[in-house]
């Protein structure tokens, strides 16, 4: 049986990010790839200029009618919106216990918020203690524990949270290393960086190879160490002559065809 992801997360118009993101990624790595859109965005590569958000009866209609027939491995969510999504989708969880991959999406890479601010405790409270793992980016884990301590740091209070491990992702600190802490131990996961100005995508890439991985029976560590791979050669080849602002990711290496 091929392994089967679904990933929970908002719609992008551009193509760069989001569900689109999430099932090159799904693809790239090996795994059938699903959706429960929970938002649809009109975006593109400068900005978002619009969100609708489903209604949360149709995201479980979504998740009911994948689960019943296809079956699932891992799940993975990505951009949530509000606080009464958050609650859906977690009660969903409940019911359907899944290894699961939390990517907090709060702030889109043009910098429109994407998370509302009364639903980060939402967040906290109702999906990391469901999550096999939550990846955060430097500033989410920052936003989500409410300090500035250093990674490793970052990623212990993660897991005290809830979260049975915490991948800190290392996009946007100092030194190219992602940082797992996966309850017991501390891995240092070093990538190489390229300055290239496609970077629409990263974190949804990044994430839901974590999750393709972890389907395939790949340890935590080894899908983290692919997940930091895969992202790395996407950015490194992302298509920068995409749209008038940071072009998308290209995970899938459609550019060299």
């Amino acid at each position: 049986m091929v392994p089967r992801c679904i990933t929970i997360a908002g719609s992008d118009s551009g193509g760069g990010a989001g569900i689109q993101a999430d099932l090159k990624a799904f693809a790239a790595a090996g795994v059938h790839g699903m959706c429960a859109i929970v938002a649809l965005t009109a975006q593109n590569t400068r900005s978002v200029e619009s969100v609708y958000e489903l209604p949360p009866w149709f995201v479980r209609a979504q998740l009911d009618a994948v689960a019943g027939d296809i079956g699932i491995d891992v799940a993975k969510t990505g951009m949530m919106l509000s606080r009464a999504m958050i609650e859906a989708v977690a009660d969903w969880l409940e019911q359907h216990p899944l290894p699961l991959v939390v990517d907090p999406v709060m702030v889109a890479s043009s910098g429109a918020q994407l998370l509302q601010d009364n639903a980060v405790g939402s967040l906290v409270h109702r999906l990391l203690p469901l999550a096999t793992v939550v990846t955060p980016n430097l500033p989410e884990a920052r936003a989500l524990t409410s300090s500035e301590a250093q990674p490793a740091e970052l990623a212990e209070m993660l897991v005290a949270l809830g979260a049975e491990a915490a991948l800190v992702t290392g996009g946007h600190a100092d030194e190219p290393v992602d940082h797992l802490f996966d309850g017991t131990e501390h891995h240092e996961i070093p990538f190489e960086r390229s300055e290239v100005a496609a970077t629409h995508g990263a974190g949804c890439t990044h994430a839901a190879t974590v999750a393709a991985l972890l389907a395939r029976g790949f340890s935590l560590l080894e899908a983290a160490r692919g997940a930091a791979a895969a992202a790395s050669r996407a950015v490194s080849q992302g298509l920068v002559e995409i749209g008038a602002g940071e072009g998308p990711v290209d995970v899938l290496g459609v550019a060299g065809r």
